[in-house]
This record gives C-alpha cells, sequence and structure tokens, in this order.
C-alpha cells in the first residue's frame, strides 16, 4: 500500500482554450473540475490502475468539502483531517498544443497543533504501507523543514520516504535522507544553484542531491523524459506524447507509476513513464488507467551528457 500526504491539496479548475490573448475574451472549448494536489494525484493514479494507496487530506470551508466530494466519487480511500483553514482553488488554462499557464493560490496556513495532527495520522496509518509519498508545496506560514522532520519521522518507524517538492523545502527534506526525491527540470537547477540545460547538468545536479543524503532520484525533464540515478543505476527514458493536452498532474503520474512498479530500476522507470506519457494526453489533471497506458513506446538507454535540452 502506498499512503499520501498532501499538506496544500486543491480543487483544481481546468480550461481548454484555443489561444491564450490577454486582455480579451477568450471562448472556452470544455471545462474540467478536478482534485488536485500532488499527493492526491498519485493516490488518484494509482486507484485508476488497481494499486492500494490511502490519501490524508487536510480540508476546510466549502472548496475543501467539495474536494472530499469529488475524491469520494472517484473511491479514494482517505484519512480525512479538518482545518481551519479553507482549501485552495487552482485554475490551468491549456492551449492545443498542450501549453499549460496555470494560477495557484497560496492555500490557508496550518497550526502547529494541526500539522501534528496530519502526522499523527499518517504515522497511525502507515504500519501497512510500503511507501509514504510526502508532496507538494507547502501552505504560507508552515516551516520550510515540514517535511524533512516528517522524513526523519516516518524513517525512524522504518518507512519507505518519497519527496515531490521545491525549493527550500527540497533542500531540507534532501538532508533528512529519503528514501526517493523526485524533482523536475527548474526543481534541480534551484535546488543546485545551476542551470540545466543539458543532460549532463541535470546528472550533475542529481548526483549533488545524492550527496546531501536523498538515495535515489527521479529527474522529471519534460518533454526530455526523465532521470533515474540510484546506486549503480544511470537511465534515461523517454516517451513522446502523440497529442498532449495538458501535462497537469504528468510528473505525479510518473511517481505513481514509478512506486507501482517497485520503485527501481529500468522497469520502474518504463511504467513511470508509459504513465506519465499518458497523463499528458488526458485533459485537466485526469489520471490514466490500464488501457491508456502504452509501455511499448517508451525507450530507456543510458544518457548522452552531451544532449542539449528543449525548451519545455
Amino acid at each position: 500500500m502506498i499512503l499520501t500526504l498532501t499538506l496544500n491539496p486543491s480543487l483544481d479548475r481546468t480550461v481548454e482554450i484555443p489561444s491564450l490573448a490577454r486582455g480579451e475574451v477568450i471562448r472556452a472549448a470544455a471545462a474540467h473540475l478536478d482534485p488536485g494536489g500532488k499527493g492526491v494525484n498519485v493516490s488518484r493514479a494509482l486507484l485508476a490502475n488497481h494499486v492500494r494507496s490511502c490519501a490524508v487530506v487536510p480540508y476546510g470551508g466549502e472548496e475543501g468539502r467539495r474536494l472530499i466530494e469529488l475524491l469520494d466519487v472517484e473511491g479514494i480511500d482517505m484519512i480525512m483531517v479538518p482545518v481551519a483553514g479553507t482549501t485552495r482553488s487552482n485554475i490551468t488554462l491549456a492551449e492545443p498544443d498542450g501549453t499549460v499557464t496555470k494560477v495557484n493560490e497560496p492555500g490557508a496556513t496550518l497550526s502547529g497543533r494541526e500539522l501534528e495532527e496530519i502526522a499523527t495520522a499518517v504515522l497511525g496509518a502507515a504500519h501497512s504501507a510500503d511507501w509514504v509519498v510526502a508532496s507538494g508545496s507547502l501552505p504560507p506560514q508552515v516551516p520550510s523543514d515540514v517535511y524533512a522532520t516528517l522524513c526523519r519521522r516516518f524513517r525512524q518507524a522504518g518507512i519507505n520516504v518519497a519527496v515531490d517538492t521545491s525549493g527550500p523545502a527540497l533542500l531540507a527534506a534532501v538532508q533528512a535522507g529519503p528514501r526517493l526525491v523526485k524533482p523536475n527540470r527548474e526543481e534541480l537547477a534551484e535546488a543546485t544553484g545551476s542551470p540545466i540545460d543539458t543532460v549532463g547538468d541535470a546528472l550533475e545536479a542529481a548526483a549533488k542531491l545524492r550527496a546531501m543524503g536523498a538515495e535515489t532520484v527521479l529527474a522529471s525533464l519534460g518533454r526530455d523524459g526523465a532521470l533515474l540515478v540510484d546506486d549503480g543505476t544511470v537511465w534515461h527514458g523517454e516517451c513522446a506524447a502523440e497529442e498532449p493536452r495538458s501535462s497537469v498532474g504528468a510528473g505525479d503520474a510518473l511517481l505513481a507509476g514509478f512506486l507501482a512498479a517497485g520503485a527501481h530500476g529500468r522497469a520502474a522507470l518504463v511504467e513511470g513513464l508509459a504513465w506519465a506519457t499518458a497523463a499528458v494526453q488526458l485533459p485537466g489533471s485526469r489520471m490514466p488507467g490500464p488501457g491508456d497506458i502504452r509501455r511499448d513506446r517508451v525507450t530507456v538507454s543510458e544518457p548522452d551528457p552531451t544532449r542539449p535540452l528543449s525548451g519545455g
């Protein structure tokens, strides 16, 4: 079982538009409302592929109640933690070529008591979990070392921890020794203070994160696929999307597929990339099921450090 923790979940509204033109009235082609947040999406992807998962979800206000309703409709196994603040809402504008423009609300802060209640909920359910996934942005005023603190507590309890976050929270979490981190290209650059222009740059950045304490680095590189770096293993995998619709949640699908396939080696990278590519070809933040996934289209090889990365 894979337990997910999302400290800053959301309602995600995706609006499909022909093109983004500032200052003009834009007619939407379609709109989708989905439950959101990185950990929530990981649980949704796992459920869609019949992998057991449970999502720990703090929620508050009318938006929070709507979030819980949507997750319940999807059949997500949840541990609900009520909080005083109101769950945030995010908006994504998706263009036909796959370009997305996101407007994310900051979310409501969590008190020290609420953070302890959330941690207790995770620890109480983690005895039957193979992994705890701690992921997503932090709400305002929440300490940047919160994932690091949780990671140490979970590791002391013998639980494998995967972290997917950014900025100071990622740097602090890496030093707590998680089993796995899943940064994207921008997060790699921010964490290491170096631009990521080539595959070699991404490899060097991943090595730095491992030197800081992360055991395995699964780095998503957008259109350039993903890198897997751990002890004795370095792979570069790719899988092009035929008709991209929305990249929202693709990184979460990558992580979910990787964990579902055992979180180690070439086969897990193939699975993660197949799930991520399928997600890109679906509207909104819908997660792919078995009928959407094409593992045969994934290619995995040794990385070429000189290869330049694309613009997105």
